[in-house]
């Protein structure tokens, strides 16, 4: 299976869905993609942190991407499920509605963030790809728990 030559350094993406939107994150920062697994919930975690479950023998977080996006919190479904990503050396759960596709792009077909977007919308939000006539934001997950910047510093 050859691939055609790109322009600038190619890179796999894997795009998934959010309520009605579609994003994508570096698919180096993916260990494993599971199915939805109910949450023990953490007393006093913030709002986007929707539990802990039990990951092989470790304890792992799950990040409703949903809310920490500022969108409505999901509602789990068997539908739903996890994406288990390395955020700062930890592993973080990232649950979504349903993985999409991988994508293989290249730098220069991923656009700025515009800067008519919100401060938060930047926070998260590093590139925009359009493909198959959809909008996919790229996400950065440096952010996506703000503790971890605090450990990392």
């Amino acid at each position: 299976m050859s691939q055609p030559a790109h322009h600038g350094s190619a890179r796999e993406l894997i795009s998934f869905r959010v309520g009605a939107q579609d994003f994508c994150v570096d698919i180096m920062a993916v260990r494993e993609i599971r199915g939805w697994t109910p949450a023990t919930a953490l007393p006093g975690a913030p709002d986007f942190v929707y539990g802990v479950i039990n990951l092989r023998g470790a304890v792992l977080p799950i990040v409703d991407l949903a809310s920490r996006l500022g969108f409505d919190a999901a509602d789990p479904t068997a539908k739903h499920v996890i994406i288990v990503t390395e955020i700062g050396g930890q592993a973080i759960g990232l649950l979504v509605e349903a993985v999409s596709d991988i994508l293989s792009v290249t730098d220069d077909v991923i656009q700025p963030t515009p800067d008519v977007a919100s401060g938060a919308a930047k926070t998260f939000v590093r590139g925009l790809l359009a493909s198959e006539g959809r909008m996919i934001s790229l996400i950065g997950l440096d952010n996506i728990v703000p503790e971890l910047n605090l450990e990392a510093a």
